[in-house]
């Protein structure tokens, strides 16, 4: 299940974004999106986990949850 993760804090880390769906089952991959110019993160990311129960579980605990001092946004990914 491929997730769609935003408003993150642009000091999060990939691992620190893996670790905190790692919670709810086993992650793929985790990945934030950064800006080509200037190498910073776009404030947003995807994450791919195993199976699609473990990524609802996460979506449910993590949407509007503090990270690093900002409320996520978590979804379902859309396809491109």
């Amino acid at each position: 299940m491929n997730i769609y993760a935003g408003n993150l804090s642009y000091a999060l880390t990939e691992e620190e974004l893996r670790q905190a769906f790692s919670e709810y089952g086993e992650v793929i991959s985790a990945k934030i999106i950064m800006d080509r110019d200037t190498g910073r993160s776009k404030g947003f990311g995807f994450v791919e986990m195993a199976n699609a129960e473990e990524g609802d579980k996460a979506i449910e605990a993590l949407d509007g949850s503090d990270l690093k001092g900002r409320n996520l946004k978590v979804n379902q990914a859309r396809p491109r």
